[in-house]
């Protein structure tokens, strides 16, 4: 990611933005998807954060690490857009899939859903903190960085992590 400097004018700011949301908003986007924001809102919730950063950089705030302050606000938007979308029509991912891409053989495709159901169980299964450190660690963020976003210490970020590790590691050696 380029280095973030003061901006002069409110095109440079503009420009700087448009920048770090180009080379983030994939990042950010997969992050709310693991929140469990359907992906329309989660398209319309990455513009958002991005919106929040240029409005809060127009107003001069200081913001040491960009990246981080943009998961921090994507998890907590992320959570308000979860709650919503709860009392709205149940998203189908099954059938998006299917729109996406026909099966081309079967046997494999039967195979890899079996590996992705128990992945996706053993991730369930994780709390709630660890699965939010370890989708962070994921797209990138260093300790501090996550520790930020979620509000915990460094130390309770690699606790989180290397504990829900062990849990995922159990599963796939099983």
């Amino acid at each position: 990611m380029a280095l973030f400097r003061q901006p002069q004018s409110s095109t440079e700011l503009q420009d700087q933005v448009a920048q770090l949301y180009i080379e983030t908003r994939e990042d950010v986007y997969r992050y709310l998807l693991t929140l469990g924001v359907h992906p329309p809102k989660a398209q319309e919730a990455v513009q958002e954060v991005f919106l929040r950063l240029y409005t809060s950089l127009k107003k001069g705030e200081k913001i040491e690490s960009l990246r981080g302050w943009v998961f921090r606000v994507a998890h907590n938007y992320g959570l308000k857009v979860r709650a919503r979308q709860s009392s709205e029509e149940k998203f189908d991912p099954a059938f998006e899939a299917r729109l996406a891409s026909p099966a081309v053989n079967a046997e494999r495709d039967l195979i890899n859903r079996e590996k992705m159901t128990r992945l996706n169980t053993a991730v369930e299964g994780l709390s709630e903190q660890q699965k939010r450190v370890l989708f962070l660690r994921m797209e990138g963020l260093r300790y501090p960085e996550i520790g930020a976003a979620l509000g915990i210490s460094a130390s309770a970020v690699g606790e989180f992590l290397r504990r829900a590790l062990l849990r995922l590691k159990k599963v796939r050696d099983e």
